[in-house]
């Protein structure tokens, strides 16, 4: 087989000159891996799992894991991969539907705002962590309180004893530096989401740090960003590994793996503990954010994506299960060191991995230089996420425009799209940015993909059709889906992702940090957030059906939702079967056919010979007509 050609063809070129491909097929699974594998996994999966009862959490999530999470994984790169076009170009095959490419791209862009304050605060701590003794080691700071305790004041000393009996005593929390180092020094938190209060200058730097390093690694598209992620995507598995070596060797560590393990049953009967699973594959995986029908629309038609879904999946969901072992040995650590239960240790939210970690870092020898490296693998981590989140908003914008002008100067629309990204951002580094920041991530990155995947699924498989898309992936790959997936397709996907919506509706609970309840206004910020998605998909469906030709409402609802012409492989070469172009007789053998034989001169001319394709009909290798 030469360049992924299934049996029967002649070896093709597969390259796409306009739009540009991957280097090699090893730097579409590492980018893919970067994208999935990110700041949920060290961030949100253990924080979830915190909260939501331990190892009681892991069931919802596998299953949602093997019947949405890797179908959804492989419908999206197949997409994307048979129609080589973005989030936008790909709704071709039902161009009502193209609000549902919107929605990905307002969802994309919610995420890259936020997602990359979260970067500029791991940079924050990257370079602050450039000192002999790091700042959240000991109780002795000004920002510190008196009920702070720290981990290395001794062996209990006089002045930690005194501190823990008092707290035996009392009601009050008790807190370590590296939390009050967070929340008062780096965060300098405001008592409400309306207090702004003034934008916090060293964040603010980091911010523009990190929009800087995201666009000159994309600055020449996937053609720059492939070459970043042979570093990028690996290097933060060898720092977890010494992380998770460190852990398990602390005292208490024993028991705070044993509360990540131990499942609280009682707690799989809420709906929310299922809608957080749901989201979190969502999340996690990256599925209806667009970024995975960006990513495979730069692969060559005949990838083999099925393999590729299987491989970055289980990568992401055992890195997942992976960090959430070096969170939650290092939290028993410190329950033990403090005398309390576990889950009293650390604070929620995305603190936790400025909370917990930290405090482990104060552990190790060198304690600096680990720190310098932990931060500098969430950045990566980050970074690898975030350069799909930007090229998904670059690509759309550069296949819908489409000509030739704006392809020659996409480098001009990455950096538009990194400073409108920056000057969004800017709110979020204000004294009340984490609010905003938990109020985006509650918000705008939870419900609407729910609403945006069921969709999608729905329009493939009934308005296009489950036996066009199979015969589609069938020409494709050489072989059709496996049955599983097309009943997870057809049936088990959509109904699961629904029944989840409905059960997280009913169970909705306002969203609170800490102590502080968020006011309603805030929570309805929230709301028009997730909807500003959701609603993209009416707006346009009812904007198509008007502009189509038709008498009747059936009559323009058919045209609306028939595929376009042009929906179908990119390439000539590929446009086989159902989709190659009808020629007359007389037109036909006045026209000059160029094989696409690899070891041949371009120059040569021949004629063209049919051959056996991978749907069995007849076609002809050619490019160029």
């Amino acid at each position: 087989l030469q360049n992924g050609t299934v049996p029967g063809e002649q070896g093709k070129q597969d390259k796409s000159v306009k739009r540009g491909n991957w280097g090699n097929q090893i730097e579409f699974v590492l980018t893919s891996v970067g994208y999935a594998v990110g700041l949920g996994n060290v961030w949100r999966f253990p924080y979830l799992c915190y909260r939501n009862g331990g190892g009681a959490f892991m069931f919802p999530y596998f299953i949602m894991l093997v019947f949405c999470g890797i179908p959804l994984f492989f419908m999206e790169l197949s997409f994307g991969q048979f129609a080589s076009q973005g989030c936008l170009g790909v709704w071709r095959v039902s161009p009502m539907f193209k609000g549902v490419g919107y929605g990905m791209m307002v969802v994309s862009t919610f995420i890259g705002i936020y997602y990359n304050v979260v970067i500029c605060i791991a940079f924050y701590y990257f370079f602050v962590s450039m000192t002999r003794v790091l700042p959240w080691t000991y109780c002795s700071n000004a920002w510190n309180t008196p009920d702070c305790v720290g981990v290395l004041d001794g062996n209990l000393s006089s002045r930690a004893a005194l501190n823990l009996t008092r707290f035996l005593n009392t009601t009050q929390k008790r807190t370590s530096p590296s939390e009050e180092y967070w929340r008062r020094y780096v965060l300098n938190l405001s008592d409400d989401i309306g207090n702004l209060g003034e934008v916090r200058l060293p964040l603010l730097g980091c911010l523009g740090v990190s929009w800087v390093v995201v666009f000159l690694c994309l600055i020449k598209g996937v053609k720059s960003s492939g070459k970043v992620v042979y570093f990028t995507a690996t290097f933060p598995y060898v720092v977890l590994t010494i992380l998770f070596v460190r852990g398990i060797t602390l005292e208490g560590a024993l028991t705070g793996i044993m509360y990540y393990l131990t499942p609280q049953w009682d707690k799989i009967l809420d709906a929310k503990v299922w809608g957080d699973a749901a989201s979190q594959i969502f999340y996690s995986l990256g599925c209806a954010w667009g970024g995975l029908i960006t990513m495979a629309s730069y692969n060559k038609f005949h990838n083999n994506c099925y393999r590729d879904s299987i491989i970055i999946s289980i990568t992401n969901c055992g890195t997942s299960v992976y960090a959430g072992f070096v969170i939650f040995s290092i939290l028993g650590f410190m329950a033990n060191h403090l005398g309390v239960d576990i889950s009293k240790v650390a604070d929620h939210g995305p603190g936790l991995a400025f909370v917990a970690y930290p405090e482990a870092l104060t552990l190790l020898p060198i304690s600096p230089l680990w720190s310098i490296l932990f931060f500098f693998m969430l950045i990566l981590l980050g970074l690898g996420t975030q350069f799909c989140l930007l090229e998904t908003l670059v690509t759309a914008i550069v296949d819908e425009v489409g000509n030739e002008w704006i392809i020659r100067r996409k480098t001009f629309v990455t950096l538009g799209v990194a400073v409108v990204g920056f000057l969004l951002g800017v709110p979020l580094t204000t004294q009340a940015g984490i609010y905003w920041l938990l109020l985006m991530d509650n918000y705008a990155a939870s419900f609407s993909l729910v609403v945006i995947s069921c969709i999608m699924c729905v329009a493939i498989m009934y308005i296009y059709g489950y036996r066009n898309y199979f015969k589609d992936i069938e020409m494709m790959l050489g072989f059709p889906p496996p049955l599983f997936f097309q009943i997870c397709w057809r049936f088990i996907s959509p109904a699961i992702i629904f029944f989840i919506l409905v059960f997280t509706v009913i169970q909705y609970r306002p969203i609170s940090y800490n102590d502080y309840v968020y006011p309603t206004w805030a929570i309805s910020i929230g709301f028009l957030m997730a909807l500003s998605s959701v609603i993209c998909i009416p707006i346009y469906a009812i904007y198509k059906v008007c502009r189509s030709e038709g008498d009747t409402l059936l009559e323009r609802l058919k045209n609306a939702t028939k595929a376009s012409k042009d929906w179908g492989p990119a390439l000539a070469e590929h446009r086989s079967g159902r989709y190659a172009p009808a020629f007359s007789p007389s037109t036909e053998s006045h026209l000059e056919v160029q094989p696409l034989q690899p070891e041949k001169d371009r120059s040569e001319a021949a004629a063209a010979s049919p051959v056996q394709g991978s749907n069995g009909s007849a076609h002809s290798q050619d490019s160029r007509l």
